[in-house]
């Protein structure tokens, strides 16, 4: 008995583990592939541009400049996938004991987006700062913004440096979390239940996914990319920003969401792409899943 215990637990482990590498390669591949979009989009968001104008932009600064910022995302969406997918898997798990229903996989991936929020607001941060091109002279590379804020006092260096912007980042992520995973395998499954190939059907589910959740919370990373671009500046209150943020897009929706375009078809291949991966190599390491 004590022997099968053991086993049952060492396998858990094992199998947590292969989740955790599973989404950490899904998450990295298509980040990589994805990031000119992303760039293009902050760029929009930063300052309003049309797409023309931020890609424009981006090609006078030349290919050296086109990949700065890449690493603090990369190594943030490996982890994301790593933590994202690892601790779901884990929490519905434990939480959905007889049949895995909606509300347990919104409760499941809920907590994995805060969970997702606490490890990876420092990596966005310093991703959002790096990304400016008005930052380029003061703050040319990772070491010169960890600096910075290793240079405040304690208080500050979370308020005002890692963790600036806290609040809507755990509110996008924990929204953001709980409804791609109660809406992705009930898609995927529909899908396969039309004769639609898995590959195919995960790459769908993801796109379909992405799209919908960076749509619904694209003003609140737009406010995100906004109130973690700045340095030095005092603490001011979410709700205050959001004013300011707005009356600066002329207190029009439709100037909010210019980048809107790009973020449909980002999403639509970054989760695309992730989704498939992480299926593809799921099934190939967990057949009887």
């Amino acid at each position: 008995m004590q022997q099968d215990s053991k086993d049952s637990a060492n396998s858990s482990v094992v199998a947590s583990l292969k989740n955790c590498g599973i989404g950490a390669a899904s998450s990295c591949l298509a980040t990589f592939l994805t990031f000119p979009i992303h760039k293009t989009i902050f760029r929009q968001q930063i300052h309003g541009f049309v797409i023309r104008k931020a890609v424009t932009q981006l090609c006078q600064e030349g290919l050296v400049k086109f990949y700065r910022g890449i690493v603090p995302p990369l190594l943030a969406k490996t982890i994301q996938g790593t933590v994202l997918f690892g601790t779901y898997d884990g929490l519905v798990g434990n939480i959905s004991t007889e049949g895995t229903h909606l509300y347990h996989r919104c409760i499941a991936g809920s907590l994995s987006g805060i969970i997702e929020a606490l490890i990876l607001t420092p990596f966005e941060r310093v991703q959002n700062v790096l990304q400016d091109h008005r930052k380029d002279v003061k703050f040319p590379n990772i070491q010169s913004i960890l600096k910075e804020f290793n240079s405040y006092s304690f208080k500050d260096k979370l308020q005002l440096g890692y963790y600036r912007g806290f609040l809507p980042i755990l509110l996008r992520n924990g929204t953001g979390s709980a409804l791609y995973f109660s809406f992705k395998d009930p898609i995927k499954n529909s899908l396969l239940d039309q004769g639609v190939p898995s590959g195919i059907s995960a790459f769908l589910s993801g796109s379909f996914n992405g799209m919908m959740v960076c749509f619904i919370l694209y003003p609140l990373s737009a406010v995100i990319a906004n109130v973690q671009s700045h340095i030095r500046e005092e603490k001011i209150s979410l709700q205050n920003f959001i004013a300011k943020f707005w009356a600066s897009r002329a207190q029009s929706l439709l100037y909010i969401y210019r980048g809107g375009s790009l973020v449909i078809l980002r999403s639509c291949i970054t989760w695309g792409i992730t989704t498939t991966i992480y299926e593809l190599l799921k099934a190939a390491n967990f057949p009887e899943s």
